[in-house]
Order: C-alpha cells, then structure tokens, then sequence
C-alpha cells in the first residue's frame, strides 16, 4: 500500500487542480485530507490522488459538484440503480441542452446570413428591380392591422408574446405581408400579416407558405419614410417589363430596428408577385 502523504501545495502539483479549488473541494467534502501529522498538518493520501480523475471525469460529462459528491458515496451494490438513475437523468438533461444550443446556433447563422446580404446590397448599392423565382417557406403567421408605425411592426411585442404562446421560436428576418400596395403607398391603415420562420415545428393551420412563384424583387435602402419610392419604382419597372403585380406586397427586413439604429443602414427587399397579363396569379 503506498503509504506517501501529500501536502495542499504538492497536491497541487500532481492534480493539476490549484489550491483554491481543492480547499473548495475539501469543504464539500468531495476530496478531504484526512491524514494528520505530529504537527497537526492535515496531508493528502495517495488514494486522495487516486479520487482526482474520477472526479474529473464527471466533471467532463457536466455533473454538478453536488452529483458528483453522491456518486462517490455510492460505494455498495446497493447504489448501483440510484447511479443509474443519475446518468439517465443526465443524459436527458444533455438533451435539452443540445436542443438549446441548437436553437442558438441557428439563429446566429440566419444573423449572419443577413448581415452577409445587408453589406453585399451596400456595398453595391444593389437597387435595381429583378424577377425570380422564391423557392417556398412554410412560415409562421400572425394576423394584424398596421397602424403606420413601422417599427412596433418590426420590433411586435404582440407576435413575440404569440410565439411564446406556443412554445417555439423564430429565426430569420421579420416579413410583413401588406395586404395592399396601393394603401402602403398612401400610408393608411391596412391588415397584414407578420411572418418569421419558426424553430420548431408548427401545426399546419398556424403556417403561411411564401413564395414557389416568380416575384419582382427590389431592395430599399434606408428609412422607411421613403419606401415608396422603391414600391413606385417596381411598379414603373413591372408596366415597361409588360408584367402584373398582385394587389399584395412582402417587406423583408434584412437589416432594420433589431440591428441598428443607424437608418443609413436599413436593407429591406420588397418583394410582389407578377405574372404576365395572360396569365394569372397562383
């Protein structure tokens, strides 16, 4: 039996653990030394050392300092099921983190995705009008009315506490539905609809799908106050372009009130359907 005894300061040294952690330690009780010399020093044993990893070891799976204590007290058979409950218990806990992170991730790329977009379209002052094809998104919905101020639109406490009425999340840019472009550009009031893409899944009735059709698509730089410019501008581009707009018009916001205050700053896409005049709208 090695009978060697160690000091803190050389327990220390050959646990890689400081002083400070192992006087914390010693006071939970979790690593104590035990031994004590003619001075009255209390010393460290080697079968302390020998606790050190398996301490670690749960320390690297994420138990907490007072789990761990209880499984080093499991020392009869008797304990085994009480241990086993304690991993199942962990590893459901590893879970909920796992979704958690997951959750952050996602909204972290969809952030930098947009802000990847909103330099891309300063940096090359990108407003000029195009047509495309907008691959479908099945989106969540929240019916409102729009009382001109755009930013309690953007920034909806009202459509947050919906979400979480629903124990999801959301990620990606905020986009409005106005319901008609004509009222936008006489700024009155009109019904909308606020559309963000939910984290987790939704029941099918609570989802709008955007898009799977071709849409004239214009970016707008800037304040609010001068969107109708970029609406007229589509307009303008759509009746030279022999094309048909729907009544209906979506405001992506790719950098607004959620990222700066700075208006400079402001991307949004304004996107409407069109079809040529033969045709008709999906």
């Amino acid at each position: 039996m090695n009978s060697q005894r160690y000091t803190i300061s050389e327990m220390s040294e050959t646990s890689n653990i400081s002083k400070k952690a192992l006087r914390f330690y010693d006071k939970l009780g979790l690593i104590t030394p035990r031994l004590r010399g003619a001075n009255n020093y209390r010393y460290y044993t080697h079968e302390d050392v020998l606790s050190v990893p398996p301490l670690k070891y749960y320390k690297q799976m994420g138990f907490r300092l007072e789990e761990i204590r209880a499984a080093f007290d499991a020392d009869s058979n008797a304990s085994l099921r009480a241990l086993r409950e304690m991993f199942t218990t962990k590893m459901s806990d590893l879970r909920q983190e796992e979704d958690v992170l997951r959750l952050r991730s996602a909204s972290i790329h969809d952030w930098l995705e947009l802000l990847h977009e909103a330099e891309m379209v300063l940096d090359n002052d990108l407003r000029q009008v195009s047509v495309k094809y907008v691959p479908p998104q099945n989106l969540l919905f929240h019916d409102e009315v729009f009382s001109l101020d755009i930013k309690s639109t953007i920034i909806n406490m009202g459509f947050t506490n919906y979400v979480e009425s629903l124990d999801n999340n959301i990620a990606g840019p905020v986009i409005v539905r106005f319901s008609s472009v004509e009222d936008r550009l006489k700024k009155v009031e009109q019904p909308i609809q606020v559309l963000q893409r939910p984290m987790r899944p939704c029941k099918p009735e609570l989802m709008q799908t955007l898009g799977g059709v071709l849409m004239a698509s214009c970016y707008h730089i800037g304040p609010y106050e001068t969107i109708s410019d970029t609406y007229r501008k589509l307009q303008r581009w759509c009746t030279s372009n022999s094309y048909v707009h729907a009544p209906d018009a979506f405001e992506r916001y790719v950098t607004d009130y959620w990222t700066t205050n700075n208006e400079a700053l402001f991307v949004t896409e304004v996107l409407v359907r069109v079809r040529r005049p033969n045709d008709s709208f999906v």
